[in-house]
């Protein structure tokens, strides 16, 4: 993968270039991030600019034999640890490797729910094992094949627990050309133990600018509708392309529709939209979830006077103020937020989508029609 490819942060990969030529490369790198924002596919970048062997101005030449085998993922000298669900107490990441470079190949934007939904997970909870740290251990005490910079790139080192401690040493006193880069969403789930021995570079997330430029680039989309997703995702480009890849809903057509019905008491018709949205599909239904989140969550800027930090696009800002001054109180978007966070946690571990919409269905209505709050959520009269 080359820099030209990673949407977005121009400075970020300057900055990485520039440690290659002034050879000021930390051996242990944290690259910190917030989800969607591409570190990943800049740690994969960075390596293969290190071990290019014909390298550009400021990028790598993606036609030596050392690119050739990072764009298919299968350099002898990149490595990669990932989250995964074990099978048994030996079970390492390297035995889903296949699975891991197919989803790398077909998008390098994804996050924990979308490499989930590509191996056999159950009910098992993603970790990085004692043994994955031991088997880490035991690829890097190897000389690099190709007389390069060995690599480990490990994805989300927040799901490592105390077994991570395994990897100190190596971390600290690693051998001769080898360079640890984690990459990671929350900082604070991560050892403290390994945060002090690595070198933190920060990634920002995208700007809404960036997002909807690539929306509609690589979409079928408007304009309204790409400034719109942009907004919603909050420059998460996960997010914004599951928002586009959404046929089966309009974003706050149908959204707004939903609230509409439930400030009207509208039962039969509640009960017909919970039909239709219990074939939408797992994704879809998330999506639809997050969507409202954000729309709520931007209702509440309207509701609270803050109206400039909002940037949808205008017949959707249009509709979103309206809701605001008359339906809407910010206790009750925050009351409806709350649910909507409940029903996309309940949705992502498979509850009946069927009697999960009719129940947040008939929330709205307690909320918005007859304005009963959650306890706790004071209701304040505009």
């Amino acid at each position: 993968m080359q820099f030209k490819e990673i949407i977005g942060q121009e400075k970020i990969k300057q900055q990485l270039i520039q440690t290659v030529k002034e050879n000021r490369l930390s051996h242990a790198q944290l690259f910190l991030s917030p989800t969607g924002s591409g570190a990943l596919a800049l740690a994969i970048a960075y390596a293969q600019y290190i071990n290019c062997v014909d390298k550009l101005e400021n990028e790598s030449c993606g036609i030596c034999s050392s690119c050739r085998k990072y764009e298919r993922y299968i350099h002898p000298d990149l490595h990669f640890s990932y989250p995964f669900f074990p099978k048994g107490k030996e079970d390492v990441a390297q035995n889903y490797i296949e699975e891991w470079r197919n989803m790398l190949l077909h998008d390098p934007y994804f996050d924990m729910d979308i490499w989930r939904s590509k191996l056999d997970a159950g009910n098992k909870q993603p970790n990085l094992p004692i043994a994955e740290c031991h088997d880490i251990i035991k690829k890097l005490s190897y000389k690099a094949f190709e007389g390069g910079t060995k690599v480990l790139i490990m994805w989300l080192p927040e799901y490592l627990d105390k077994a991570g401690n395994a990897l100190l040493k190596l971390i600290e006193e690693p051998p001769e050309n080898t360079l640890f880069i984690l990459v990671s969403q929350n900082q604070e789930q991560i050892l403290t133990t390994i945060i002090s021995r690595t070198q933190i570079v920060k990634i920002p997330k995208l700007s809404n600018v960036e997002v909807s430029n690539y929306l509609l680039a690589h979409g079928d989309l408007n304009e309204e509708q790409a400034v719109e997703y942009s907004f919603l995702a909050d420059g998460n480009l996960i997010e914004a392309k599951a928002l586009a890849n959404d046929k089966q809903t309009d974003g706050s057509g149908t959204f707004t529709n939903w609230l509409r019905l439930g400030f009207g008491n509208k039962v039969p018709d509640l009960i017909t939209f919970t039909d239709e949205a219990a074939k939408w599909g797992r994704e879809n239904q998330k999506n639809f979830l997050r969507y409202g989140i954000n729309y709520l969550r931007a209702c509440c800027l309207i509701i609270s006077g803050a109206d400039e930090l909002v940037k949808l696009p205008p017949l959707t800002l249009e509709t979103a103020k309206k809701l605001s001054e008359k339906v809407l109180s910010l206790p009750m978007a925050e009351a409806i937020i709350a649910e909507l966070e409940k029903a996309h946690y309940h949705i992502e571990r498979n509850a009946n989508p069927k009697i999960l919409f009719l129940d947040v269905s008939l929330q709205l209505v307690k909320i918005i029609k007859f304005k009963t709050l959650p306890a706790g959520i004071q209701y304040i009269y505009n």
